[in-house]
């Protein structure tokens, strides 16, 4: 018997197979690490274990899928195996809330942190269905390949189609399935494919498993994840995040990203000030000049906490509000009173819209976080010397470097680099876990701040006061990163490591 002689429909039903498992394999990989992100963050930390989990599951799957498959080599076991898959992709979701809610509680009462939390809360959740959908591979490929007489060709062509099934569901989950339904309906999806296809092998008594979880599909999702301290006001899975606004028991909104470890917007009604970081980018562009800034870049304005702000201190100050993620500009006119009518928004990434921009700016504020990391390439000399040329003459350039209380590696590696491109950088540690470096080319100085503060209006002035009071020449140390070697998430995650642990 030769491996044509395998029947037509079986052939098929193997190719939508093998297709299905390799998408839902990839796709269970993305929406995972979506999963966890509200609870440990996106970092390289949570990226590495899912990856990690899910090719050593896959593995393990592929030995087993052999055993198995020589053992039972027929349609039914392979179909019932791929449903019983479907079946546990389909209860991640649902379990993965008070699973992740209790895991963040318990690692953080031992200072664990982010790699053994995500890492625990990864094995537990997938990765026996991905064991599952690693053993149908070799399973489908013992059925395939009759005798060994073209067995070859067989291999590579359920090989390609495993590929490209791993392909579209990779793009499938990014693009489409998380942004457009969420994290929970694309697990579902997922696994209402595996049911379809595994049970059009087992027959039509089967068929009740893949209804039962078109029904799932139309579930209502509930709250992601509950606030600490608060009402959460909104959440939403974005292209980019997840992001949601809590409102805290007197009335202040803030904006929380992925693990919600750092607030990247604050709203206090009534006030125009939070009483934070923020605050800092009103007053030190005076450090370098008397007058107001006629232009400024906010380079991840989020939802528009100092863009609110300048609007209403400086309402000549032309702003130009740079945020990657449209939906937290819009978050920001819902819930954070986000209004300037000399501010325009632009959806875009920092450096690649700064090196199209005209550039003749006053102030180039920086403060693109994707929590805990900047992005290494708005970390580098060569974005320093791109945003020293998009300055006008006088300008300067801030840059929050938000850090672990205490720790100083990364405001040191910031500093010394921003160094490497501007004649001057002053240092404002304005909050224990928050610095700003200020940057020039022209003389920055406390004394010249302080002066301006007795015309700046009476909110103002206190802040510009205790500004130059605090103002002094950058951390020594640290290297210069580059656009070849800038290890931002090394350094920041061994910070946390040794913030973690007491050292």
């Amino acid at each position: 018997m030769s491996p044509s002689a395998t029947p037509p429909e079986s052939r098929l039903l193997l190719a939508a197979l093998v297709f299905v498992v390799g998408a839902a394999s990839l796709g269970a990989e993305i929406a995972a690490a979506r999963l966890l992100a509200p609870y440990f963050g996106a970092s390289t930390i949570v990226w590495a274990n899912t990856i990690g989990v899910v090719l050593v599951a896959l593995s393990v799957g592929y030995w087993f899928g052999g055993r198995f498959a020589d053992r039972h080599p027929h349609m039914r076991g392979l179909c019932l195996l791929v449903l019983a898959a479907a079946l546990l992709i389909a209860v991640v979701p649902f379990a993965a809330r008070p699973f992740l809610g209790f895991s963040v509680d318990a690692f953080d009462s031992v200072s664990v942190g982010g790699f053994a939390g995500s890492l625990f809360g990864v094995l537990v959740l997938v990765a026996v269905p991905v064991t599952l959908l690693g053993a149908a591979a070799p399973w489908a490929v013992r059925l395939a390949v009759a005798d060994v007489e073209g067995s070859g060709e067989v291999v590579g062509r359920l090989y390609a189609t495993s590929t490209a099934g791993s392909l579209v569901g990779t793009m499938l989950a990014a693009l489409l399935l998380i942004p457009l339904l969420g994290t929970q309906r694309t697990f579902l999806v997922f696994a209402l494919a595996l049911a379809i296809v595994a049970a059009l092998g087992l027959g039509w008594r089967f068929a009740a498993v893949p209804a039962a979880l078109a029904l799932t599909v139309l579930l209502p999702v509930g709250t992601i994840k509950a606030a600490d301290t608060g009402r959460v006001l909104y959440e939403t899975e974005t292209v980019h995040e997840y992001a949601r606004v809590v409102e805290r028991p007197d009335g202040a909104r803030v904006l929380e990203l992925n693990e919600g470890q750092a607030v990247h917007s604050l709203y206090r009604p009534g006030s125009y000030l939070t009483g934070d970081y923020w605050d800092g980018h009103l007053v030190l562009p005076f450090a370098a000049g008397a007058e107001p800034p006629r232009r400024i870049a906010i380079l991840g304005n989020g939802a528009g906490t100092v863009a609110r702000a300048f609007g209403h201190f400086f309402p000549r100050t032309a702003v130009d509000a740079v945020e990657i993620d449209p939906e937290l500009t819009e978050l920001g006119r819902r819930f954070f009173d986000l209004r300037n009518p000399r501010m325009e928004t632009f959806t875009e990434d920092a450096r690649p819209w700064l090196r199209r921009s005209a550039g003749g700016y006053d102030a180039i504020m920086v403060d693109a976080y994707r929590q805990p990391y900047i992005p290494f390439y708005l970390a580098t000399r060569e974005f320093f010397e791109l945003a020293r040329e998009r300055l006008a003459p006088g300008g300067v350039a801030i840059v929050n470097v938000g850090h672990p209380e205490g720790s100083t590696e990364l405001e040191r590696v910031l500093g010394r680099t921003m160094a490497a491109a501007f004649p001057t950088v002053l240092r404002y540690p304005i909050e224990d876990t928050n610095t700003l470096l200020l940057a020039g080319e022209a003389p920055l100085s406390a004394a010249r701040l302080r002066r301006r503060a007795n015309s700046l209006s009476a909110p103002l002035a206190p802040l510009a006061i205790e500004a130059a009071g605090s103002l002094s020449p950058r951390l020594a140390g640290g290297e210069v990163y580059t656009d070849d070697r800038a290890p931002v998430e090394w350094l920041v995650d061994s910070s946390l490591l040794e913030y973690a642990n007491g050292e």
